[in-house]
């Protein structure tokens, strides 16, 4: 499967939309829950580019 711009982001935002999701309408508080999204949502930019990047050096070597 090639990966162009469009594909990795409907494949990066559609899980994290219902992780995300998930954790907003769980019993937590409010503050927690939004900061947990937060958090997750770093993480994954995070491995997202990581994972380009490795992808990049990768497809060099």
């Amino acid at each position: 499967m090639e990966f162009d711009l469009p594909k990795t982001v409907l494949l990066f935002t559609v899980p994290l939309l219902v992780i995300i999701g998930g954790t907003v309408t769980s019993p937590m508080p409010s503050g927690i829950s939004i900061g947990v999204s937060v958090g997750i949502a770093l993480f994954g930019v995070l491995a997202l580019v990581v994972g380009i990047k490795h992808g990049e050096y990768r497809a060099v070597r």
